[in-house]
């Protein structure tokens, strides 16, 4: 299974339930997704090799270790060439407290999403940001001040659910 072949409704399945748990034994995967042990797990190995699942991980409950702050933050960069684009991304991706960064059609260019401390950790990464000259125009930031819900998996078998 390569990259450029499609996915069928059980590699689908089997993506949605490693997303609810990864750490699910093998049986028990076979068993949700209604395949014996031995090709469930032949299709794990084929869908890891191709690239659909990029790892695993353990959800932190970061509230419990203290408090944080989310900012949102809206960024305008000066000039809109591949290179001020590419500066611009690789800046964030350096900085552990940005943990998105998207580019945005519409009335600014990029939405990122920071995880600091507190306001002035905030303020002092954006402060170096701009300071680093790397062609941000304009920000505007967002402090959330209530996360209502986060949903931490992707609803795959909605998105999916033409797949043969």
């Amino acid at each position: 299974m390569n990259s450029l072949q499609k996915l069928d409704r059980i590699d689908i399945r089997i993506l949605a339930e490693l997303q609810r748990n990864g750490r699910i034994t093998n049986v028990e995967l076979a068993d949700l997704v209604h395949l014996s042990p031995s090709p469930c797990l032949t299709r794990v190995k084929k869908l890891q090799k191709s690239g659909y699942i990029t790892g695993y991980s353990a959800m932190i409950d970061v509230a419990k270790l203290g408090e944080t702050l989310t900012v949102f933050t809206e960024f305008t960069l000066k000039n809109h060439r591949q290179i001020d684009f590419a500066r611009f991304q690789e800046a964030l991706e350096k900085i552990d407290n940005c943990v998105e960064c998207h580019l945005i059609s519409g009335g600014y260019d990029y939405l990122a999403k920071f995880v600091t401390a507190g306001i002035s950790d905030y303020q002092e990464i954006v402060e170096g940001l701009i300071d680093r000259n790397i062609g941000i125009d304009r920000y505007f930031s967002f402090v959330v001040m209530k996360t209502n819900f986060t949903k931490r998996q992707w609803p795959l078998t909605r998105l999916f659910a033409g797949l043969d």
